[in-house]
């Protein structure tokens, strides 16, 4: 039987994939390279929609493996029962943190500093001077501490913060200190200046961020969602939004993308990117060596890494 992995990069772009398999070229486009029946190991294509994410997995009746490249896995999750039980789905962690990290980072310092008003400034030639917050001297609250929400620690760190506080699904001990559950939200959110979102998006997160969340935030705190858009309920961020009490910077929105009209786009005090957390310079090379490795494992029989679960469990 053949036995075929499906890439979205050509196979003579990866130094040092192992030469039992056969590449198959596929970036999400109309025509599937081969059978699907003959994929053995599935990377699905990078920011397509979740109907091409899974529109092979159906005809894929020999896969193993799944292997995302992002860290977040709901665009697959609905193709995830059309698959063969036992099948292994991996995400992409740490390939993303660095680019994350970095977005997160600048979407805190020009939304606190006024950096969107300084640009509108200058295309009517304005000069508009005047006290801004900083970040010094600041509380953070990191929602979703993973390795992304180390990274983002990591540069938060020569800034003079008062405080990083580190929430995740359940307690944990870490070097830099504990992680709280995510049960304590009620009582940390009223202390932070800054809130950033980078849990995914399950059944558990889906807005996550409700009315009763952001009336807990202080006024004028800061919400960054470099997560998904669905852990925030938009409409009721609109609401603290249009009353001026807090400020948003959003990389991910509900509905993404954000359509023409849409009242987002325009609310007192919020920062919009497109999606940009993971598109970067830094993407690809660490990308790549993810692949590498997972298939060099794979060949070897050995266990893979970033393991999130096996179908039918």
């Amino acid at each position: 039987m053949t036995f075929d992995v499906w890439l979205p990069f050509r196979a003579d772009e990866l130094d040092g994939l192992p030469g039992k398999f056969t590449y198959r070229y596929w970036d999400g486009g109309a025509d599937f390279p081969a059978d699907p029946a003959d994929c053995a190991f599935y990377v699905v294509p990078y920011m397509k929609s979740s109907d091409i994410s899974i529109r092979p997995m159906a005809e894929m009746t020999s896969v193993r493996v799944v292997q995302t490249l992002s860290a977040g896995i709901d665009h697959v999750q609905p193709g995830l029962e059309l698959l063969p039980e036992g099948v292994q789905l991996c995400n992409a962690r740490g390939v993303h943190d660095a680019s994350t990290a970095e977005l997160t980072l600048t979407l805190i310092l020009a939304s606190l500093r006024g950096i969107p008003d300084f640009v509108r400034g200058q295309d009517r030639e304005e000069w508009r001077s005047g006290f801004r917050p900083a970040l010094a001297d600041k509380s953070v609250l990191i929602i979703g501490y993973g390795s992304v929400g180390a990274a983002i620690e990591d540069r938060l760190a020569p800034f003079e913060l008062t405080r990083v506080t580190r929430v995740a699904r359940s307690a944990r001990e870490t070097e830099r200190g504990p992680v709280h559950p995510i049960s304590e939200l009620p009582s940390l959110l009223p202390d932070a200046d800054v809130v950033v979102l980078i849990t995914p998006l399950t059944e558990q997160t889906k807005h996550l961020v409700n009315a009763d969340f952001l009336t807990r935030m202080k006024d004028g705190a800061l919400l960054v969602n470099v997560a998904r858009g669905g852990v925030v309920d938009t409409k009721a961020l609109l609401t603290e939004l249009e009353s001026g009490r807090i400020m948003a910077a959003l990389d991910v929105t509900d509905p993404e993308p954000l359509p023409p009209g849409h009242p987002l786009w325009h609310a007192p005090g919020v920062l919009i990117s497109p999606h940009a957390g993971g598109p970067t310079s830094a993407y690809l090379p660490r990308a790549k060596r993810l692949l590498v490795a997972q298939l060099n494992r794979f060949a070897q029989g050995e266990p893979l890494a970033n393991e999130v679960l096996r179908t039918g469990a």
